[in-house]
């Protein structure tokens, strides 16, 4: 059903994931000088021009924002939601994965210091969100499959 509390946590995945796809994840700098300004799809130089190497981020949060947002309209096929939103985990970790190579590979190629925006915290909620829903819809499945065996 539409209205179990499922629906509110991968609504809620959604959200966090577009949260994060709209506001910077942090900034590179030198000696306390801003060097660059990181977003998921482009890396904002101090000289004003946009470097869009980071576009798998983008990718990887766009998917993880839409699978639990279709899942959502899915409610009467609970395996498959159960399938889409331990895809959703997946993508969430490996958004980390390639965030952190990102940042790896942009400090020595620009040779400054990286700091993180609070902003990069939401897709941590959003798995957090991804694993409740995973388990309540699980106790919906286990619970129509009782119901099923004792007709």
């Amino acid at each position: 059903m539409i209205q179990r509390i499922q629906t509110v946590y991968l609504l809620l995945v959604a959200v966090c994931a577009v949260v994060c796809l709209s506001m910077p994840v942090g900034h590179f700098h030198q000696d306390g000088i801003e060097v660059a300004e990181f977003y998921n799809l482009w890396l904002s130089m101090a000289d004003g021009s946009k470097v869009f190497s980071p576009w798998a981020m983008f990718g990887l949060l766009l998917l993880a924002a839409l699978v639990p947002f279709v899942a959502i309209f899915l409610f009467k096929r609970r395996m498959l939601q159960v399938r889409l939103s331990v895809f959703s985990g997946l993508i969430l970790i490996g958004y980390y994965i390639v965030f952190g190579t990102f940042v790896y590979v942009f400090k020595s190629r620009y040779d400054a210091d990286f700091t993180m925006n609070w902003t990069v915290a939401f897709p941590a909620v959003a798995l957090i969100l991804d694993y409740l829903a995973f388990r309540n819809i699980m106790k919906d499945e286990l619970m129509i499959r009782s119901l099923n065996r004792l007709r």
